[in-house]
């Protein structure tokens, strides 16, 4: 990679073995995306991290004459904290390129293939739902909920309705691995 890349520890000494290693992977990202003019790699070890798996944290900022690029990993370890990052940001570049080399090709500008709006043309734009589905809840505890949740390998969340509030209420998976409750309010 012709561009420099810039790399800062928090928390954390830099290594000759860590910065030839951000370097060896940096140094590939040129075969994703030509044009980079600055690369940053902010490496931190977060000792208030609300999990042990989460204390190491590899930010990666990437620059160009029209982009800014930005990735944040955590892990137990800086190594592997950075490999997700770089992975990400590998993604991202992916992504970007593919919005960018979208178009009609046809060499006509956006004006010329402009409909008219439904504004001008006075009639109301509706949100289209893709999908709506619907489902019967079962009064039940926290408790009753938690264990539902568990047996139907709802791993992120689980709606229900709690008897004891009187309300639905949405259980949730947190980071660190405990459950969250979120207890909604008619405001």
């Amino acid at each position: 990679m012709a561009v420099k890349v810039e790399v800062i520890g928090r928390n954390l000494e830099i290594t000759e073995r860590i910065r030839d290693y951000v370097n060896k992977k940096m140094g590939r990202l040129d075969r994703f995306l030509a044009d980079i003019d600055e690369a940053r790699v902010e490496l931190a070890f977060v000792k208030s991290a609300r999990s042990a798996m989460d204390r190491q944290v590899a930010q990666i900022t990437v620059r160009g004459r029209r982009f800014l690029l930005r990735t944040e990993e955590r892990a137990d370890d800086v190594f592997a904290a950075f490999d997700n990052a770089i992975d990400k940001m590998q993604r991202q570049i992916e992504r970007y390129k593919g919005k960018r080399g979208r178009g009609r090709g046809d060499g006509r500008s956006a004006s010329e293939v402009a409909e008219v709006s439904p504004e001008e043309s006075g009639t109301a734009v509706e949100p289209i739902i893709a999908r709506r589905k619907t489902f019967e809840m079962l009064p039940m505890t926290e408790l009753e909920a938690l264990e539902q949740m568990k047996l139907l390998a709802h791993d992120n969340f689980f709606i229900f309705f709690n008897v004891e509030a009187n309300a639905i209420n949405v259980l949730y998976r947190r980071r660190d691995g405990a459950y969250g409750l979120i207890e909604p309010r008619v405001g």
